[in-house]
């Protein structure tokens, strides 16, 4: 262990002197007050401290303690329901014990050291066991089977292992190493947050994450193990869409990171989550979610350390073959505190002041998403990470925008001029895009309908030609238009108001299955290629864009899913003989 000074302090960075036996990422202690920090320089035996906590007061000649080991979660029972800061300090527990306010230096274990959780071994004594393997599990809500894992360094032969109620450090049995040594067996284990968790195999991302919300689902689909971006400037509607994706994703595990955003938006967070009911369990979402709270006030240091905290405990329950799904509210945010510590250190800036290092930072962050085959029983476990990216005034050109459009394969780009219409989610389909979608393509036609691809490249079409269209009636009016090209402009805003439009806060509308999905663009499509047949026999455009199904149309959404196929045939009868009459209509003038 080794021990020094401080030599200077410059906000949250402090470098300390007399630490030649320290090691880069050290958890330290720092001055009589003991906060905490971690090593991120070392020259000589000056060592660079990020100090988590806030730092005014602190003087030169105050000790420094470094406890050599580097920044590690616990991983065990106890995760689930919790809300952490940003090195993983339960704030619960934080409160309880001094009140509202955050006293620097205070030393709360982050797992619950006294209560006790009853295990059922799944191994027996003599086994041979590896890293990664199922010794056993704990019921830790009703929603989640906490299974517990071997360490991933760790294997041997089971010596003993018992059933019954302990906390998680109490010894559930013992393990006989390869180099003979007995070790002890608890529910808990500890793992550094900057080293990715190892798994056995990769796999390709070939089934979607799905979401509910069809602008997501049937235009820019997610694979399970995906990367996503969704940059907005503010009032775009980023939160609401996150709090959608980490209610609704088809996710055993959900992970948010509330980074450096501010502290009202974080206590909706916190005040909504435990009120709103799982879908799929019945019971609260609060039982299925992890919550890492770092808003804009906290230490700016805490707010790098909270993305590898938030991103480690989503590894571990990945591990254990659960599909995670993972917030980070804002990775800009997480981005200014690297730009601060490293403009204390002295550092070459990059563009806009940010350090050269800034994608690298990121691609190491996103990197640790995917769909994997676990460590020790080979089931199949996926990691997906959706970053929020807030940019100044909304510019998506900034560094932070730009490092993350280079990684991820999704892109949900939110516009504040739909925002301002009301329509939301405002992602904006001209300049959004999924690179998974060709690769999931195969999956939707599989398993929702054989005509999936193709009603998705009819929609895509249609929007993108009703952009080009829009500048021609802004200049000469919609009566240039030929009869065509004007049911294609009604069919792109059916499309729009009826299909991209969701309403997050409405029972029927917040979520839409695929099947739905399916027959509501299957719906749009056959009102668009069927007027252009009843053009051809004679029909007055006016009269195919003022059909009274339209209303019906529209409305579909908020069909509930049991009723979708009848009231679907009903709809589709409609629209015949109204197309019919108009068509009859023309016939007699």
């Amino acid at each position: 262990m080794s021990t020094g000074t401080i030599l200077k302090v410059s906000g949250p960075l402090v470098i300390a002197e007399g630490m030649r036996d320290a090691n880069m990422f050290d958890v330290v202690r720092v001055s009589e007050h003991r906060l905490i920090g971690e090593i991120i320089e070392m020259h000589g035996d000056k060592a660079s401290i990020q100090v988590y906590e806030e730092t005014a007061g602190l003087g030169t000649g105050e000790p420094v303690e470094s406890t050599g080991a580097p920044l590690s979660v616990e991983l065990g029972p106890g995760l689930i329901g919790s809300i952490f800061d940003g090195i993983q300090r339960p704030l619960e527990k934080i409160k309880e014990k001094i009140g509202n306010n955050l006293t620097r230096g205070i030393e709360v274990p982050s797992l619950d050291r006294d209560k006790k959780w009853h295990f059922v071994p799944e191994v027996k004594a003599g086994d041979t066991v590896k890293g990664g393997m199922v010794l056993g599990t704990v019921k830790e809500t009703d929603v989640v089977n906490h299974k517990i894992l071997l360490s991933p360094v760790m294997s041997g032969t089971i010596k003993e292992i018992n059933e019954g109620d302990f906390t998680v450090e109490e010894a559930i049995g013992t393990i006989v190493n390869e180099k003979g040594v007995e070790e002890k067996l608890t529910l808990m284990q500890k793992w550094p947050v900057r080293k990715g968790r190892p798994y056995s195999k990769k796999l390709s991302p070939d089934v979607p994450l799905v979401t509910g919300q069809r602008v997501v689902d049937a235009m820019f689909p997610i694979a399970k193990g995906g990367v996503a971006a969704i940059p907005g400037p503010f009032g775009s509607g980023k939160t609401v869409t996150q709090h959608q994706l980490a209610k609704w994703a088809q996710a055993d595990i959900v992970v948010y990171i509330g980074c450096g955003e501010r502290g009202n938006e974080m206590t909706d967070v916190l005040n909504e989550f435990p009120e709103l009911i799982d879908p799929n369990t019945g019971k609260s979402l609060m039982e299925r979610t992890v919550l890492i709270a770092n808003t804009s006030d906290m230490p700016v240091a805490a707010r790098e350390a909270s993305i590898y905290t938030g991103i480690t405990i989503a590894e571990y329950f990945r591990d254990m073959g659960y599909s995670v799904a993972l917030m980070a509210d804002s990775t800009s945010r997480w981005a200014e505190a690297l730009r601060e510590m490293s403009g204390r250190l002295e550092e070459m800036p990059g563009e806009e002041g940010y350090p050269a290092y800034l994608g690298s930072r990121l691609a190491q962050f996103y990197e640790r998403a995917g769909r994997i085959l676990t460590l020790g029983t080979e089931e199949e476990g996926a990691l997906s990470v959706i970053g929020a990216v807030s940019p100044p005034g909304g510019d998506i050109s900034e560094p932070v925008s730009q490092a993350t459009l280079r990684i991820v394969k999704v892109f949900w780009g939110l516009d504040s001029a739909l925002a301002y219409k009301r329509h939301f989610p405002a992602i904006n389909w001209l300049t959004s895009y999924s690179l998974y979608a060709d690769s999931l393509g195969a999956w939707f036609n599989a398993n929702v309908n054989t005509e999936w691809t193709a009603l998705r490249g009819k929609m895509m079409s249609l929007l993108s030609d009703e952009a080009a269209l829009d500048e021609i009636v802004k200049l000469v009016g919609m009566d240039a238009l030929s009869p065509a090209d004007r049911i294609k402009m009604e069919a792109a805003r059916s499309i729009r108001e009826d299909f991209l439009h969701q309403l997050a806060f409405h029972e029927v509308d917040t979520y839409t299955s695929l099947h739905k999905q399916y027959l509501m663009m299957k719906l749009v499509i056959a009102y668009y290629e069927q007027s252009l047949e009843a053009i051809e026999k004679g029909a007055n455009v006016n009269d195919l864009a003022g059909l009274p199904v339209r209303e019906a149309i529209g409305r579909f959404k908020y069909i509930k899913e049991d009723d979708t196929d009848t009231q679907y045939d009903v709809i589709i009868k409609r629209l015949a003989d109204e197309l019919s009459e108009a068509c009859d209509k023309k016939e007699e003038l």
